[in-house]
């Protein structure tokens, strides 16, 4: 799906995905990765989402978003709460969503001149 907004210069904004990728400013990722207004930081969560660790969370309270909307692939999921100690202790909010609406929320907040931060888990194209 193609996704439109108008983009402020040099931010990230995700113009598409489907299966088994996330389109950002129209380059196309096919691994999981945390997208911000201003960067993109991959690896992360290579272990896919039942391989999620809170070193994986940690890295992210190290960004200090304000929000974190985790994508969690084609279906919503939610983590085991102790992985999301890190973000708790930081006092960042956490939103679990499907990849889908994750990428319109980052989307709509970044526009917003929101600190926010979308952790995109992508499935492979055959899940």
């Amino acid at each position: 799906m193609k996704l439109h907004l108008d983009n402020p210069a040099g931010r990230n904004l995700i113009t598409g995905h489907g299966a088994g990728y996330v389109a950002i400013n129209h380059r196309h990722f096919e691994s999981s990765l945390i997208v911000l207004p201003d960067r993109l930081v991959q690896p992360w969560g290579e272990g896919g989402f039942d391989g999620l660790t809170e070193d994986d969370f940690a890295a992210i309270r190290a960004l200090a978003p304000e929000i974190l909307l985790l994508g969690t692939g084609s279906r919503q999921r939610f983590p085991a709460p102790s992985l999301l100690r890190p973000l708790i202790e930081a006092r960042i909010g956490c939103e679990v969503m499907d990849l889908p609406a994750a990428c319109r929320t980052f989307n709509i907040l970044m526009t917003e001149g929101r600190r926010v931060a979308a952790a995109l888990l992508i499935d492979s194209p055959e899940s």
